[in-house]
């Protein structure tokens, strides 16, 4: 039965990772999906008219599905996916549907040099990218330094030459000052004030008489004759 139902087989390439939907050519109500590899067959699920399809196992129902007219979802395609599938009538006479084949393209020598050789092209264009950022932000990073070190230098030596300039105007302050003292020194002599003595005093006529008195020259005593 097997080995008739393999001579009309149709063959399906896909890739992996991909999802695939496989047609069932029966007319039927209810059909039964199942997939031959090289150890056994394996019952995936059957459909029913009115309700949804029950699966053989429950961890097939997140690989596989049921669409419109009994057809077949296949999803995230991997290499258990791969083999023959057929579509099956449940209700005698026992009816198969042709099978389907599928299957992926296994790379050559030459497509996985190709492939290695992508991918390495690929790495050195990542790490290329990466060093170009390291680069950048670097570069940025020292025009920042150095316009910081511009600045303190700047300014730097502006105070610098602020506190010189106001320095030098200090020192040539200073013997100003010290000549305008010295001039003023000599004037300060000129102008001095002079004190001079108070006006004489009045003398009261009292005070006169007495000095006068004072001052009197002795009178002249002239010898008394005595008679003879």
């Amino acid at each position: 039965m097997w080995c008739r139902a393999a001579e009309t087989l149709t063959d399906q390439l896909t890739d992996l990772g991909q999802n695939v939907t496989i047609n069932c050519d029966l007319d039927v109500n209810e059909v039964i999906w199942l997939l031959l590899k090289r150890d056994s067959p394996v019952l995936i699920l059957r459909t029913f008219s009115s309700t949804a399809p029950f699966y053989f196992k429950k961890t097939l129902k997140q690989k596989y599905s049921v669409q419109s007219k009994h057809n077949l979802f296949i999803m995230n395609v991997t290499i258990d996916d791969l083999g023959v599938y057929y579509c099956m009538k449940i209700h005698p006479p026992q009816k198969y549907s042709s099978g389907t084949r599928l299957y992926i393209i296994e790379p050559t020598a030459e497509s996985k040099n190709h492939t290695v050789v992508k991918d390495t092209e690929q790495n050195q264009t990542h790490w290329q990218i990466i060093i170009i950022i390291i680069s950048a932000l670097l570069n940025g990073l020292l025009i920042i330094v150095i316009i910081r070190l511009l600045k303190v230098f700047v300014f730097g030596s502006k105070s610098t030459r602020d506190n010189l300039t106001q320095s030098q105007d200090t020192n040539l302050q200073q013997p100003q000052f010290m000549d305008l003292e010295q001039q003023q020194a000599p004037s300060q002599v000129q102008y001095a004030t002079v004190d001079f003595p108070t006006p004489c005093q009045r003398f009261h006529s009292s005070q006169v008489n007495s000095t006068y008195a004072l001052l009197q020259f002795p009178k002249s005593r002239t010898p008394k004759h005595n008679p003879i």
